[in-house]
């Protein structure tokens, strides 16, 4: 009970944390450089701006953000889970009231510069998120919905997403903020990929005389299963067993210590997976 409790304080802290410092970047960097993030978020600072140059009027960036996330958020609960949906919704509500509250700050007046470094921090952001069970809202639902269904790389549909985005800025405000956004998204999707492994594998290739506890003990940290296959040792022409296995990337670290502790002397290698096809277990989001 007082772990369930404790995770559940140091993810809300953690959610928090993440929200701040989007709301941080959206009033500095991406306000400063005139871009647009993507997804839910930069849909509403796309209509803000609409509102702004056509009626005069500054709308609440809470408003227009908790609306358009209302089908996503259905999604969420109905398909992902609901602690995560849970979870992403106060993600949603601290950054919409964030953005509101903090007043706009030019850190650097470099459009470049904002947009490289303005991607990095929106992906830290969201990467803090999905590791400790939530998301920013938006796209993000609608792309890890479809990564689990279908096994779709979640990045490239995020990326995918965000050009109608931004395709949309170009033709209304004018194509160099929208071609600096892709900047800005390409740096975000690279610290995604950098800091997030879920939805990536690893290839492990294990030389051990142990095959048998080597394959109970991946199985005991990431429920993946195992194929033995008999080998040779080519210097000292001994019998070996090689255990193959995909696992999670981000497991992969504890499947390898594990395998030590049973193995000290396992020879281990692991690669990238590509692409795999077939049954691979994908633990849901609760």
């Amino acid at each position: 009970m007082k772990k369930a409790a404790l995770k559940h304080f140091l993810t809300v802290l953690a959610v928090t944390f993440a929200a701040f410092i989007m709301a941080v970047n959206y009033k500095t960097f991406v306000s400063t450089g005139g871009l647009y993030p993507g997804g839910a978020s930069g849909m509403t600072i796309l209509i803000l701006r609409l509102f702004k140059s056509a009626f005069g009027l500054d709308v609440p960036f809470t408003v227009v953000n908790v609306a358009l996330n209302a089908i996503p958020v259905y999604i969420g609960f109905k398909f992902i889970g609901r602690n995560f949906t849970l979870y992403s919704c106060l993600m949603i509500i601290l950054t919409s009231l964030f953005t509101d509250l903090i007043p706009e700050y030019a850190v650097t007046e470099d459009i470049l510069l904002i947009s490289v470094f303005g991607g990095i921090i929106n992906g830290a952001a969201i990467s803090i998120c999905l590791n400790v069970g939530a998301t920013s809202g938006g796209t993000d639902f609608i792309s890890i919905f479809l990564s689990e269904k279908r096994g779709m790389d979640s990045f490239n549909l995020i990326l995918g997403f965000n050009a109608f985005i931004l395709c949309i800025a170009g033709i209304i405000f004018g194509w160099d903020k929208a071609l600096y956004s892709i900047i800005f998204q390409f740096a975000s999707t690279m610290i995604l990929r950098m800091l997030y492994k879920k939805f990536r594998q690893s290839t492990l290739f294990i030389v051990t005389v142990k095959p048998a506890e080597v394959c109970d003990a991946i199985y005991d940290v990431s429920t993946h299963g195992a194929t033995i296959l008999e080998g040779e040792g080519s210097f000292g022409h001994c019998e070996r067993n090689v255990v193959y296995s995909v696992v999670s990337a981000a497991q992969s670290k504890k499947v390898i210590k594990a395998v030590n502790e049973v193995d000290p002397a396992a020879f281990i290698n692991e690669v990238k997976t590509a692409k795999i096809l077939g049954n691979f277990f994908q633990p849901k989001e609760h």
